[in-house]
């Protein structure tokens, strides 16, 4: 019963606030302008790069060795 009075009294002033405010329509000019597109394409260069690629003894290496970190909480403790 205290939920739907609440409700109740809520709406009201709700709705007399609403009606307080007079709202005034506001007119927009619109301005319109012309638009100029000028696309110029130009072949792009290519540019060869010699990089180093790391070579590792066995497969996934890196992965493994990034998956296998430890920290402090790791360790054992002695109940």
């Amino acid at each position: 019963m205290k939920t739907v009075f609440t409700f109740i009294f809520f709406f009201i002033i709700g709705a007399t606030a609403m009606a307080q405010s007079p709202s005034k329509e506001v007119k927009v000019e619109t301005l319109t302008y012309e638009i100029v597109i000028d696309i110029k394409i130009e072949k792009a260069t290519v540019v060869k790069t010699n990089t180093v690629a790391r070579v590792y003894k066995f497969k996934n290496t890196r992965v493994k060795k990034e998956l296998s970190f430890t920290t402090k909480r790791n360790k054992a403790k002695i109940a």
